[in-house]
C-alpha cells in the first residue's frame, strides 16, 4: 500500500484564487502615506539624482499631483520642507514661521482635498546651518531641552495651519509629552501625534538628506548621539513604551526593511498603530536594481511593501506610493 501524505500544504498554493482566499496579509491603498518634498515658486519640477524617480515639487504642482493619488485612493501625505540656504539659521527660527512652506502648503492642501490626512515632520534640520535635528552647543552636541522648545514652537504653527497629525522625528527624549501638552494648551486636542519612537542612525538616509539640501550643513558630523544604534532592539521597545505614555497616537520604525524584526516586536507588544518609513536608501536600493533590469519593477516594489504588512504594520510611508496606486487601480 502506498502511503500519501495527509497533510499537502501545496493545495493552497495550487491557483491564484486558492492563494488568494488564505492569504494572510494584503496590500492596500489605506495603507500608504506618499512622503513628498516641498519646493518654494510655482510651476517646479526638481529630480533628485540620488532617487530616481523622485522629485522635488513646487506647492501648485503638488497638489495637482495629489489631487490625481486622491482619487487612486491616497489617505496620507507627509510633507518635507526643501528650505533656502538664505533660511537656515543657528536656531531654525524659519521652523515655526507661521507663513513658512510648510504652514503654506498644509493650508492650500486642505482647502483642496479637506479629506485627505496631512502630516508634517517635526524637525530642525532642514532649518538649522548646521544640519543637526537640534539646537547645539560650542561643542557641536544637540541639546535636549532647549530644541523641544523650538520643536513644540513648531508643532502649534503647524496645528495652526491645520495640519492633521505632526510627526515629530528629532528623537529628543520628553518631546512627545511637550508637545502633548502644548496642543492641549492651545486648544488642539485632536492633532494627532506620529512619533519617530525607533529612529536608528542609519546610513540609509542618505539620498533624504540631499533632498531635502541638509547634507552639505551635516558635513562630516553625525546625529548618533540622539538616533537609535542599529545593534540595538530592546532599547526600540523602551523608546516606543515611553512615547505611547507620553501621549503619541501613532509610532514610527525608521529605517524600515532593515527592521523588520523591531517591527514586528513592537506590533506583538503594543495595541497602538506601527508605522514604518521605507527610506530614501531603501528606495534607491530597489529602484537601482530595477534600472538595471535586476528586479522586476512591479513585483518587487509590491513584495517590498508586503513584507512590511507580515511584519505587523498599520501604515507605510514609501516613496512608491504613486506608483503602486497605479498598480492597486489597474483592470
Amino acid at each position: 500500500m502506498t502511503t500519501f501524505p495527509l497533510t499537502r500544504k501545496r493545495r493552497l498554493r495550487s491557483s491564484s484564487s486558492i492563494r488568494g482566499l488564505v492569504a494572510e496579509h494584503a496590500l492596500t491603498a489605506n495603507d500608504l502615506i506618499w512622503p513628498v518634498f516641498v519646493l518654494e515658486g510655482k510651476n517646479r519640477k526638481e529630480a533628485i539624482k540620488s532617487m530616481p524617480g523622485v522629485f522635488r515639487l513646487s506647492q501648485d504642482l503638488l497638489i495637482e499631483k495629489l489631487g490625481k493619488l486622491y482619487d487612486l485612493g491616497l489617505n496620507a501625505v507627509a510633507l518635507f520642507p526643501v528650505v533656502s540656504a538664505e533660511k537656515k539659521t543657528e536656531f531654525a527660527e524659519e521652523a515655526y514661521n507661521d507663513d513658512g512652506l510648510v504652514q503654506r502648503t498644509i493650508r492650500a492642501i486642505k482647502i483642496v482635498l479637506p479629506e485627505l490626512l496631512v502630516i508634517s515632520d517635526i524637525a530642525l534640520d532642514p532649518y538649522t546651518i548646521h544640519g543637526q535635528d537640534g539646537i547645539i552647543d560650542e561643542e557641536g552636541y544637540v541639546l535636549n531641552d532647549e530644541t523641544i522648545d523650538v520643536l513644540t514652537k513648531q508643532a502649534h504653527s503647524h496645528a495652526l495651519a491645520g495640519v492633521d497629525i505632526v510627526a515629530p522625528s528629532d528623537m529628543m527624549d520628553g518631546r512627545i509629552i511637550a508637545i502633548r501638552m502644548t496642543l492641549e494648551d492651545q486648544d488642539f486636542p485632536n492633532t494627532s501625534i506620529l512619533a519617530y519612537s525607533a529612529k536608528y542612525a542609519s546610513c540609509f538616509y542618505g539620498p533624504f538628506r540631499d533632498a531635502v539640501g541638509s547634507a552639505g550643513n551635516l558635513g562630516k558630523s553625525s546625529k548618533e548621539s540622539y538616533q537609535m544604534n542599529p545593534a540595538n532592539s530592546k532599547e526600540a521597545i523602551d523608546e516606543i513604551a515611553m512615547d505611547i505614555n507620553e501621549g503619541a497616537d501613532m509610532i514610527m520604525v525608521k529605517p524600515g526593511m532593515p527592521y523588520l524584526d523591531i517591527i514586528a516586536k513592537a506590533s506583538e507588544k503594543f495595541n497602538t498603530p506601527i508605522f514604518a518609513y521605507q527610506v530614501s536608501g531603501e528606495y534607491a536600493m530597489l529602484q537601482s536594481a530595477i534600472d538595471n533590469g535586476y528586479l522586476h519593477e512591479k513585483k518587487a516594489i509590491m513584495e517590498s511593501l508586503l513584507c512590511f504588512k507580515r511584519a505587523g504594520c498599520d501604515a507605510i510611508l514609501s516613496y512608491y506610493t504613486d506608483r503602486v496606486l497605479d498598480y492597486l487601480n489597474e483592470k
